[in-house]
């Protein structure tokens, strides 16, 4: 059996330390759950979007079994929970690649520790749908910013599900909210890892949504924009002040890609952008593409994950979401909303009919083109196999010439005469 292993993050282990360990994690608990955190040591909170468990005292989490030991005394009723640490509990088929995390509190030996931590530990899964920036982002690194910012860094990372690419890409965001590695199944030499406090599950707000008034309380969308170029060293640019505004072009291969893109791209050049064309594997590297986002006047692309880059665009930046058939409600609810607590100016085109290549398959008279909603009744599955999966976007370059216009004006430009 391996050693028990110290291992010191917390300057010292003081009575003012324990209580403000416990004032942290109360804040992840409110009304009946705070006081049930107060009464036994472990509260778990239910909603539509997530499952919350927060405990107050020594746990010992097997990383292997993903069973979490809670504090018990004689006389406490004995409960168990299982949840599942990924905030998207409405999705089936995501949560179908979750694995579940039991909580246990009764009158039960628990295994020998073989690490010791003087900080609280919070555990998530690094499954789900993550590889989808999108789903990284809102699914994940949000509800990790919301859960943990407040402990500032001095917690450590339990990850399920683990996949070194997400902890890799994403190693500047989690070494800024903690300051230890990550821990994860499939680290050797013991699995029991001793905590003074652990949290199980992370807190949800909305789609790319933090809510100041909601737990834990005090976090906005521009404080994690703010968070976000700390991490990345990014400096503030004055989009207005730009000689040449920068625009960035999410191009996109599979499905909504733009057909005529070099028409589009000769028209924004002729508007005066410096235009950039990212592809998938270049929006791969944050460390580097977040540079290059910085300093971008507009964004523009077809509605998708790209356009969740928009969180690292400078304050008064132009977000144009080019919305194919079928996907307004979409196009609004998941970039739209958000774009304005971005701080960012947000335009929408529209596509018609006529600009979409599922004309090529379906008659103009065709309910797939006359009544998307009715596409939509028959379930999300009928509904993306056509107008996600299987869509494509021809642009017509005089009706979206008007909406960069627009966007320049926003940004306090006049076009060339034509």
């Amino acid at each position: 059996m391996v050693g028990m292993q110290q291992l010191p993050n917390w300057s010292s282990q003081g009575i003012d330390d324990r209580e403000h360990r416990s004032f942290l994690l109360r804040r992840l608990t409110r009304g009946e759950e705070q006081t049930q955190l107060e009464a036994t040591g472990l509260a778990c909170h239910s909603d539509l979007h997530t499952d919350v468990c927060v405990t107050n005292g020594p746990v010992r989490i097997d990383t292997r079994t993903l069973k979490v030991y809670a504090p018990f005394s004689h006389g406490m009723p004995q409960s168990k929970h299982t949840i599942r640490p990924y905030a998207r509990k409405i999705d089936k088929l995501a949560m179908s690649f979750i694995s579940p995390v039991q909580i246990l509190q009764g009158n039960i030996t628990p295994p020998a520790c073989h690490y010791n931590h003087n900080a609280p530990a919070i555990v998530f899964s690094s499954g789900g749908y993550t590889g989808n920036l999108f789903h990284d982002i809102n699914d994940v690194i949000i509800p990790l910013f919301i859960t943990s910012r407040h402990f500032q860094s001095r917690l450590h990372f339990v990850v399920t599900n683990f996949r070194p690419s997400f902890v890799s890409k994403y190693n500047r965001i989690l070494s800024h909210l903690s300051e230890n590695e990550v821990i994860h199944s499939s680290i050797l030499n013991g699995s029991m890892h001793c905590f003074p406090g652990a949290v199980v599950g992370l807190w949800y707000h909305g789609n790319l949504a933090l809510n100041a008034s909601d737990v834990p309380g005090g976090y906005s969308v521009p404080d994690f924009k703010k968070f976000l170029r700390e991490a990345y060293n990014l400096k503030t640019v004055n989009v207005s002040e730009k000689e040449k505004p920068v625009l960035i072009l999410v191009s996109r291969i599979n499905s909504r890609a733009f057909l005529n893109e070099d028409e589009m791209v000769s028209m924004m050049e002729e508007l005066g952008f410096r235009v950039i064309i990212t592809m998938p594997q270049m929006m791969s590297n944050l460390d580097k593409f977040t540079k290059v986002l910085s300093s971008c006047s507009v964004l523009v692309g077809a509605h998708g994950a790209g356009l969740t880059n928009a969180l690292f665009l400078p304050p008064g930046a132009v977000l144009v979401q080019v919305v194919p058939l079928g996907l307004g409600w979409a196009s609004t609810t998941y970039y739209g909303g958000p774009a304005t607590e971005m701080g960012l100016q947000y335009l929408e085109y529209r596509i018609q009919p006529e600009e979409s290549s599922l004309l090529r398959s379906y008659s103009r008279d065709d309910p797939v083109i006359t009544s998307p909603a009715s596409i939509f009744q028959k379930g999300y599955k009928a509904a993306k196999d056509v107008y996600l999966d299987k869509q494509n976007l021809d642009i017509n370059i005089v009706r979206f010439r008007a909406t960069l216009v627009k966007a320049l004006g926003l940004l306090g430009r006049s076009a060339p005469l034509a």
